[in-house]
């Protein structure tokens, strides 16, 4: 089964899997653009050092884990273990966005940028997994290009939306929408239809293993 995305035509798991990317990183994309300014106005003590510190924690722990969790989800059949570590990322990523709303301590800003790279270290080997074996066998290339360009201009937007809702409502604005539209991501992929919630015509979800050629049937 395939649906329409902007006018092109995709894979109906595709299309709800770009929906979710898109909603996860605009909500990102909201608290990105001030985030270093907020650590260094919210948290006493805060310098450049800590925010290059805290970047450390982040994508060094993430680099480790997720190819670990890459393998485990190569060598385990079927997508059950995908769909949950994409669920664990999302939920993991909106309760990180919350938490920066209640840090005002270094430590506190390093243990929830541990947690964030949990939350994006389980999310992003679980989506890939999954997206890739519901490609379009014809259209790999723009089933990959549209989330790219989705994600980018959402992301644009928020970004620049960002700095009015820190001017008009602030800080803890950005994170409640960050978390809201991981939440939203997280409700995506839970709700998406043959899932979790197979139609009746299908006995069962499709938790298992796809190739490229299937998406269509």
């Amino acid at each position: 089964m395939s649906k329409k995305v902007f006018g092109f035509k995709v894979g109906l798991v595709v299309k709800y899997f770009i929906l979710a990317d898109l909603a996860l990183l605009a909500g990102w994309g909201l608290i990105q653009p001030v985030f270093a300014v907020f650590i260094l106005d919210r948290i006493d003590g805060a310098t450049v050092l800590t925010l290059g510190i805290a970047a450390a924690i982040y994508w060094g722990v993430k680099s480790v884990i997720q190819i670990p969790i890459a393998l485990f989800l190569d060598r385990t059949p079927g997508e059950k273990d995908d769909f949950i570590f994409v669920i664990c990322g999302l939920t993991l990523a909106g309760l990180t966005a919350l938490s920066f709303i209640f840090i005002d301590k270094i430590w506190q800003f390093y243990l929830v940028e541990f947690i964030h790279s949990l939350a994006f270290a389980f999310y992003i080997p679980a989506w890939n997994g999954m997206f890739a074996r519901h490609l379009d066998k014809d259209h790999q290339s723009l089933d990959f290009s549209l989330d790219s360009t989705l994600v980018g201009v959402a992301s644009a937007i928020t970004g620049l939306l960002s700095g009015f809702f820190v001017t008009w409502f602030g800080y803890n604005t950005i994170f409640v929408f960050g978390a809201l539209f991981s939440f939203v991501s997280a409700s995506i992929i839970f709700l998406m239809p043959q899932i979790v919630f197979p139609h009746r015509r299908h006995k069962g979800a499709i938790f298992r293993n796809h190739s490229p050629k299937a998406i269509n049937r």
